[in-house]
């Protein structure tokens, strides 16, 4: 048998180990979302323009400076100029701050119509996905009622009963629009409930409340955000159309579409008064548009090279 000695065994070239380098790093979903995102042209412009509305809307009055509440019979009709931007409207009150403050208002409620969707949404459709069986029927049966009613009927009848103010339009815009969410949670978690994670938290004895939160809601992450991008400028165009057609906010709210509706009635004589607000809630309502539709080119996993 022959014997083996060191002199017979020789280094490896280390070059022979370059082609198991990794050329390109590894990086996560979440950070090859956001440099789609960053090469995106019109989705970076569209976050520039979203946070120019909002430093319009907060810092306005107060850059302004002028009186928006209180009326001014002398000054009532005033064309734009150095000290009224927008001019002013038939009480005399300064538009521009006006304009800030609605955008404001229709901001917060299509904000807080699309928390409440998402809420409702992601706990209605995670319970009925997870547990399956009659429950799932009996919920899913629930939902395509809903869905089957009218919703601006719904909407208007929900606004004659309860007033027009603000705890009413919330209850009108969002008694029905968490449905749509509800169904894409559930057809997403039926199919993440088969996974490998999901089946190893069971076998431990995880409650479901627990899997679901900390499993299942997180992986579905991506289609929330495009739920949240593209739900927000829907609920301010509602809030705007219901309050322009008299069945929305009133003074003294000041909405985007209350201040629509005040520019209609002298919109013959004074047609910048119904402007400068439809400018400016095409604006925003454009500006979500655009980046809804970068968000979903960046979150899509099957355009991801």
């Amino acid at each position: 048998m022959a014997e083996l000695t060191k002199e017979k065994f020789r280094p490896v070239d280390r070059s022979r180990f370059d082609s198991d380098a990794i050329v390109r790093p590894t990086v996560t979903y979440w950070q090859d979302a956001w440099r789609r995102l960053r090469k995106n042209p019109i989705a970076v412009f569209s976050m520039i323009l979203l946070l120019a509305c909002v430093l319009f809307i907060t810092l306005g009055p107060t850059i302004s400076g002028e009186e928006y509440v209180s009326i001014n019979a002398v000054m009532k009709n005033k064309p734009a100029d150095s000290t009224h931007w927008f001019g002013t409207d038939i009480l005399g009150r300064d538009l521009f701050s006006r304009v800030c403050v609605g955008a404001r208002a229709s901001l917060i409620v299509a904000i807080a119509c699309t928390f409440i969707q998402i809420v409702v949404g992601c706990a209605y459709g995670g319970i009925m996905a997870y547990f399956g069986g009659w429950l799932d029927e009996v919920m899913m049966r629930i939902v395509e009622i809903l869905t089957s009613i009218p919703s601006l009927l719904l909407t208007l009848l929900i606004m004659m009963v309860l007033g027009q103010n603000m705890g009413a339009l919330l209850v009108a815009m969002c008694l029905t629009s968490w449905c749509g969410t509800a169904r894409q949670m559930r057809g997403m978690i039926m199919q993440l409930r088969e996974s490998e994670y999901v089946m190893a938290a069971e076998t431990l004895g995880a409650n479901p409340s627990w899997i679901i939160r900390k499993h299942l809601i997180p992986n579905t992450l991506s289609i929330l955000i495009l739920n949240v991008a593209t739900s927000i400028p829907s609920y301010i165009f509602t809030e705007a159309s219901l309050s322009f057609l008299g069945m929305g906010l009133k003074e003294p709210v000041i909405s985007l579409g209350v201040l629509i509706s005040n520019g209609q009635s002298v919109l013959d004589l004074y047609p910048y008064q119904i402007f400068y607000p439809a400018l400016v809630l095409c604006i925003i309502v454009l500006a979500f548009n655009l980046l809804g539709d970068g968000l979903r080119d960046a979150l899509d996993p099957r355009l991801r090279q």
